[in-house]
């Protein structure tokens, strides 16, 4: 499992920001409707002018917006200016592009001391989902990336079956959940090249953490769009309406597979066709770490939770876990659902 956002192997000679313009990821849930923050009005119930609030910034190197309903412009700015403060407090954290990060020192050095509190929740999380998922989840799978993006970036017309064996089995040797030592004190890893990544559930947790700091300030009519797949939405718009999105159909990426309506929900989307090493496909993100190859039992997996954290990994657990233990995997997780796309088009839902 990997959602890197480093683009081109990293090397010194590769300047953090140079790295992901030869690899970007596409988006796959676009909102629709009232959110470009065009002047809506409409009224409460106390006969205040609500108004929709829009930023837009980056968030773990993805494009973001927030859409907040607030009867103060002003204030909401300031608002969506310690949103954009915690984004920034978060990225230091969680960035594979920042060489200053704790995940890219952690990586750097095998070892990271005096972990913060983010960091080991989320750890928590990966180790729990790891367990459960027979370790179809695993964040160790940084290895697997470098390798692949020094094949298909490394040369200007690389082979095109992929690494060779040989090297995705030793890439395979440093893929391990369970060497992955996390305590308050300190977090490290039990083999010299192990890397980890994050960009499977970071950017869910970012989403949530903005969410509470949103309603912390009296802000109940929200969405949160933190990257290319990952929504959260609490009440509805500034017209009263529900919050509507958008699943780009993964055979045709630029059309919509279906449209719906999105209340008190997080919504993250998995796809290998989101983020390709190559034009066909075949070679992709979201990594099996059972063959070191890239997961294709689905196209696409979309997860409705409560926390988009959890939808976030669930999304790509789901992608890289073998059909027959998909439902079993989901029943461990309370309110959740799923849209499972398999190649030929047809579509899966499960719940728990």
């Amino acid at each position: 499992m990997s959602r890197s956002d480093d683009g081109r192997p990293r090397t010194a000679s590769t300047p953090a920001s140079d790295r992901g313009q030869a690899f970007t990821r596409r988006r796959v849930i676009t909102v629709l409707g009232a959110v470009a923050g065009a002047p809506l009005l409409c009224k409460s119930d106390r006969e205040d002018a609500v108004a929709l609030y829009r930023w837009t910034g980056t968030s773990l190197g993805s494009p973001s917006s927030l859409s907040i309903c607030h009867p103060d412009r002003v204030v909401a700015g300031r608002i969506a200016a310690q949103c954009a403060a915690e984004i920034r407090r978060l990225e230091a954290i969680f960035a594979l592009y920042r060489a200053d990060s704790e995940l890219a020192r952690l990586n750097r050095d095998g070892r990271l001391e005096a972990p913060s509190l983010d960091l080991l929740i989320v750890l928590a999380h990966c180790q729990r989902l790891a367990a459960v998922s027979g370790g179809a989840f695993d964040v160790t799978v940084q290895p697997l990336w470098d390798l692949y993006a020094t094949h298909f970036f490394a040369a200007a017309s690389p082979p095109p079956d992929g690494p060779e064996p040989r090297a995705v089995e030793r890439a395979l040797k440093l893929v391990d959940w369970q060497g992955l030592d996390v305590n308050t004190r300190r977090v490290k890893v039990a083999r010299p090249g192990m890397g980890l990544t994050l960009n499977g559930i970071a950017q869910g947790y970012v989403t949530d953490r903005i969410t509470e700091i949103l309603r912390d300030h009296g802000c109940d009519r929200i969405l949160a769009d933190m990257g290319c797949s990952e929504l959260r939405a609490s009440g509805q718009r500034v017209d009263g309406r529900p919050w509507r999105v958008g699943l780009a159909d993964p055979r045709q990426p630029e059309t919509f597979a279906v449209t719906l309506d999105l209340t008190n929900r997080a919504l993250c989307t998995s796809g290998g066709y989101g983020t390709k090493f190559e034009a066909s496909g075949r070679f992709h993100h979201l990594f099996d770490p059972a063959t070191g190859r890239s997961a294709h039992h689905y196209i696409a997996v979309s997860v409705f939770a409560e926390s988009a954290m959890i939808a976030d990994a669930l999304s790509t657990a789901l992608y890289t876990t073998p059909p027959e233990r998909g439902s079993r995997l989901l029943e461990q997780f309370c309110g959740v659902s799923a849209l499972l796309t398999r190649p030929d088009g047809s579509v899966q839902h499960l719940a728990s």
